[in-house]
């Protein structure tokens, strides 16, 4: 029997604007292309992949007693993914993104995430004993989740986003974590920082470059590079990094080479940029070695 994903945190919905060009900061009127409701954020991106890909997925998150939490409780409510709902009197999270055709986004927290004082973490420690691995995501509520896969003996996989190098609300992740994705917006020396994370011991480490692919670093020292795969039509870049971990994550676990784990990664998130929601229609492993064999 497989066993699961745990994904903690890192749900919310989202209202996306399509613009020709991200606004300049002075008043004005815009036209939108077209502007639409969906879920977002990190967990709900990973979730959706890696049960598309065929792998069982807990993900467990906040969501508030408002018509936003049921959006997203019944955009969750598929074969393969089981929620573990933690319900808030804080609203659920919503974010507006607005996106310039090139995948530019800005992205505004509306209602941001809720922290609140205490959080019931019985379901997630029986889920954390059966689970093959925890993915934490950087929301202040997931911290005692680490602490949680440290007593399970469970491996760690973060993803540090747009980490600048210096923030440190992402330390704690850092530290607990075996393996470690992030994307190199913020951090220019991000060789640098994948090297000292290596030193200190991660199995892995990868960067991602948006349209000039990913590169790895694993604690043999290879380094490798990935280009990104060309798509004829960039609909939404919204969850694209989440895709790319996902499909890397499921090559990962079947015992691929890392090379293969990042052509896979790269196969996913080009599939999701097609797409408006955070995973592709008719997602599936088959989709992704048939990319590969077609070259992208």
């Amino acid at each position: 029997m497989t066993k699961p994903i745990l994904i903690i945190g890192g749900v919310s919905v989202d209202t996306v604007i399509q613009l020709d060009a991200l606004p300049q900061p002075v008043p004005q009127t815009i036209w939108p292309n077209e502007s639409y409701r969906t879920l977002g954020s990190t967990g709900a991106g990973k979730a959706l992949n890696l049960s598309a890909l065929g792998r069982p997925v807990i993900l467990h998150s906040l969501l508030g007693r408002d018509q936003e939490g049921g959006f997203a409780s019944r955009a969750l409510g598929l074969p393969g993914i089981h929620l573990l709902i933690e319900t808030t009197d804080t609203p659920t999270e919503q974010h507006v993104n607005l996106m310039d055709p090139r995948g530019g986004r800005i992205s505004l927290f509306i209602q941001p995430p809720a922290e609140p004082a205490t959080v019931d973490w019985v379901p997630v420690e029986a889920a954390m004993r059966d689970c093959e691995l925890a993915v934490v995501n950087i929301l202040g509520y997931a911290k005692p989740a680490l602490a949680l896969a440290r007593k399970a003996a469970k491996p760690v996989w973060t993803d540090l986003h747009d980490y600048d190098g210096r923030n440190p609300h992402h330390q704690p992740f850092i530290d607990a974590a075996n393996v470690i994705f992030l994307s190199s917006d913020n951090l220019v020396d991000y060789r640098g920082f994948m090297e000292k994370m290596i030193n200190e011991g991660k199995e892995l480490v990868v960067c991602t470059h948006g349209a000039d692919g990913a590169t790895l670093l694993d604690r043999n020292g290879d380094w490798l590079e990935q280009p990104a795969f060309p798509v004829n039509e960039v609909r939404d870049t919204n969850g694209a990094g989440d895709a790319f971990f996902s499909g890397f994550l499921v090559g990962y676990l079947k015992g691929h080479n890392r090379q293969t784990c990042l052509q896979l990664g790269a196969a996913c998130g080009a599939l999701c940029v097609t797409s408006r929601s955070l995973a592709t229609e008719n997602l599936s492993l088959q989709s992704l070695y048939d990319h590969l064999r077609a070259g992208g």
